[in-house]
Parts: structure tokens; C-alpha cells; sequence
């Protein structure tokens, strides 16, 4: 492990009987770090040699290769942060570090508390880094984004609607009557082309043989519920709307739905294609790998749903020591398409 020492707080830690920082507190943080076979590497400000008790031992100290005295008028802590992240390294301090908190993110996640028994140092342990909430979220988005970047339609509604089969079926009669209206109205104004009558004739003979597919989005909690009430919803909606084929109801997973609430992404028949265009690698940071493997079906399902395609993508997660904080992560589409649902 690397660890960055905080010399002037650890030296201030306890101080000896004139109160002034002991030099002795830094030697025995080197020496438990040394033991340890870790890393390390000591950063002081620039007052603390006219500070210290042992003025001669600490001016030979500053000459070793791993300490660093920060200039007069500089920040050593923002010099000692700023050495913890381009080294991955955590840092020996019990200062909160509070000014910089909107600077540097899980700044107790890399800091190492310590104490004092007599006169050798104890070390505490990091703080586990934050979980970012919305991870999930984010990667669902992020993927749409390239999707859409790539020019694939994707459902992007996200508000949801209350929950139940019959909102469910009331949602779908309004979606899809209200699109036929729209159709009605364009039939009307190009009507007198001429042939225009046999083009909507075979327009209808596709739509009797093309039903709609209604996939319905939901969060896990609700997936049960909904499929159990698919054949409902489907006889409902044929019945009211007069189709002549039932639609089919895909229930999804979908990971921006909220406990409760659904979405409809609803197309023809034709417009569902049998596999997603692009299978999904994520890179991720080590903190969220686990939890995103847990996750990678209900991300393809995601995915899928919102594409309007059969088979769900492949969704490979892997770990990448270059992203290093919670939440971190990185999207990559590769062509693809046979895949498992």
C-alpha cells in the first residue's frame, strides 16, 4: 500500500511537555509503515521546521528522498491530496480535510486515522468509499446515449405511471388509439393521391398480420405482478380497441422504473427486431464490480425493452484498475446480436 503522511498533523498529534510537535510521532509512523512493508512518503509544511522539537534531527530529515517540505504560502494539503490521487495512495491524517470536500470526493475513504499507546502509533482503517445511488441509472443512460448517438430509436420516458393491470391496459388503449388518429388524420389529407387506396390496403393487411407488441417496463419488485395479468391486459386492450389480433404483452425489467410505477414502449410488430443491434462491455471500477455483475441482466433487460428487441444484449463487466472511484465507469457497444435472452 502507498501511503502519503501527513508529517505536520501527525507531529502536532501529541506534542511534548513544552508543546511543541514531536518529531518522535513521524519516526514511529515510518517505522509501523516500514514493518508493514508499505509505501510512503512525507509531506510537511514549511512551519513546522521552526516548530518541531528536534530542530537538527528533523533538518536531516528533509533530506531524505521521501520527504517533502511545501513551500511557504502553498497548501500541504492540497499538495498531499493532490499526491493521493495521481498515486492511488492513501494518507496518514486525522484532519477531515472539510475545505476540500467539494474538491475531492470519499476523502475518508482514503484517509487512515491514528492514536497513540504510549509511544507507538496505532493505525485506523479507511472509511468504505460512498456507493454512487443512481450507478445504474447512469450506465442505462449512458448506453442510450450511444445508442441514439449510433441512430437507434430507443423509448427514453422515464416519469412512470401508477401501477395496476388496469392502468397498464387503459395507458395502452390511449397510446395506441390515439396514434391511430393520427393516422386517420394523415389518410385524409392524402386521400385523393392517386393508388393511395391500394397502398392503404396493403398497409392494413400488414397491420392485421403485425399486432402490436406492448413491452411493458417495470421494476423487479413488479415484474410478477405484471406478468401473471399479461393475458388480461392483452384481451382488454383487443377487445376495446376492436383489433383483430390480440397484442402481445413483453413484460421488462427496467431499471429507471420506480417501485410502483410502469412505462409503455409500444410498436408494431415489424419494428421489433429479433436481437439487440450491440452487445455492452462496461469497465468499471472495483468498488462497483460486484454490484454491476448482480445487475448486468436487469441492464440488458433495460436495454432491450427500450430498443424493442426480443433477445436481450450481452452485458460483460469488467474491472479496470485505471477507474478508481465509486461510480466510475466507462461504456463501450460492440456489433453483435446472437444472444441469450
Amino acid at each position: 500500500m502507498k501511503v502519503v503522511i501527513d508529517g505536520s498533523n501527525v507531529a502536532h498529534y501529541k506534542k511534548n511537555k513544552d508543546s511543541k510537535p514531536q518529531l518522535s510521532n513521524i519516526l514511529a509512523a515510518v517505522d509501523a509503515l516500514e514493518k508493514k512493508g508499505d509505501e510512503f512518503v512525507i509531506i510537511v509544511d514549511a512551519s513546522l521546521r521552526h516548530e518541531i522539537d528536534e530542530k537538527e534531527e528533523f533538518e536531516k530529515l528533509l533530506e531524505s528522498e521521501n520527504v517533502e517540505q511545501v513551500e511557504a504560502g502553498n497548501n500541504a494539503d492540497h499538495f498531499i491530496f493532490e499526491l493521493a490521487e495521481k498515486e492511488n495512495a492513501k494518507i496518514l491524517s486525522n484532519d477531515k480535510f472539510r475545505d476540500f470536500s467539494d474538491e475531492f470526493k470519499d476523502i475518508n475513504s482514503k484517509r487512515i486515522s491514528f492514536g497513540f499507546d504510549g509511544d507507538k502509533i496505532t493505525f485506523g482503517k479507511p472509511k468504505k468509499p460512498k456507493k454512487d445511488k443512481h450507478i445504474l441509472q447512469n450506465l442505462c443512460d449512458e448506453i442510450i446515449k450511444q445508442l441514439d448517438f449510433k441512430k437507434w430509436n430507443v423509448y427514453d420516458k422515464k416519469e412512470g405511471v401508477d401501477i395496476s393491470p388496469l392502468n397498464i391496459a387503459k395507458q395502452a388503449i390511449i397510446r395506441i388509439d390515439n396514434e391511430n388518429s393520427m393516422d386517420s388524420k394523415i389518410e385524409n389529407l392524402f386521400s385523393k393521391i392517386p393508388m393511395f387506396n391500394k397502398v392503404m390496403d396493403m398497409v392494413d393487411d400488414v397491420e392485421v398480420a403485425a399486432p402490436y407488441v406492448i413491452f411493458v417496463l417495470v421494476h423487479p419488485k413488479d415484474y410478477k405482478l405484471v406478468t401473471k395479468n399479461a393475458g388480461n391486459i392483452s384481451v382488454t386492450v383487443a377487445d376495446r380497441l376492436k383489433l383483430e389480433k390480440k397484442p402481445l404483452i413483453a413484460v421488462r425489467n427496467d431499471l429507471f422504473m420506480k417501485p410502483g410505477f410502469f412505462e409503455l414502449n409500444i410498436m408494431i410488430a415489424g419494428e421489433v427486431t429479433d436481437n439487440a443491434p450491440y452487445n455492452i462491455e462496461i469497465r468499471i471500477n472495483t468498488h462497483d464490480e460486484v454490484f454491476i455483475k448482480k445487475n448486468s441482466r436487469n441492464i440488458a433487460s433495460t436495454i432491450a425493452g427500450r430498443l424493442g428487441s426480443w433477445k436481450f444484449p450481452f452485458v460483460s463487466v469488467k474491472p479496470d484498475m485505471l477507474l478508481e472511484k465509486p461510480g466510475e465507469f466507462e461504456i463501450a457497444l460492440i456489433k453483435g446480436g446472437n444472444l441469450d435472452e
